[in-house]
């Protein structure tokens, strides 16, 4: 188990030290902003939609390891999925903050999936999940 847990570290210290879909996103049809209060973690979460499916997906962000690895590991699985699919996955992440049990259509998301044990740390790895929740509810009500 230990080689699994090194290899989990090294996925999310390599999306933190390298995050996937960083930037701003100048075509974006939506955007949400989240913040954590109780450590000050902040991220916008930017999207081009087309219809109902997620075209692209980037992200800026000020925040610990957790939060920003999470937010680039999301990022990279929500493109091309519907709203429903990625409201799924949404789900399907804050079970797993929950129960340390990850679907396999998480896919390198599960490399977060020990943070469930460290209840101060699961708003940092569900941040970019929440605002991703919070932007595509907004975003269905608009249709």
């Amino acid at each position: 188990m230990s080689a699994l847990k090194d290899l989990y570290k090294q996925v999310v210290l390599e999306h933190y030290r390298k995050p996937r879909n960083f930037g701003d996103l100048p075509d974006a049809t939506h955007a949400e902003g989240g913040h954590n209060p109780s450590c000050g973690d902040q991220l916008e979460l930017m999207l081009k939609m087309r219809g109902d499916t997620i075209e692209d997906a980037k992200f800026t962000a000020k925040g610990c390891a957790i939060s920003v690895a999470s937010a680039s590991l999301m990022t990279g699985l929500i493109r091309g999925k519907t709203v429903p699919e990625a409201l799924a996955l949404a789900e399907q992440f804050s079970q797993m903050m929950q129960t340390g049990e990850a679907a396999p259509e998480l896919g390198e998301s599960a490399a977060l999936q020990g943070v469930h044990t460290l209840h101060t740390r699961v708003k940092c790895a569900t941040l970019g999940w929440q605002t991703l929740k919070v932007l595509l509810e907004r975003a269905e009500k608009q249709v």
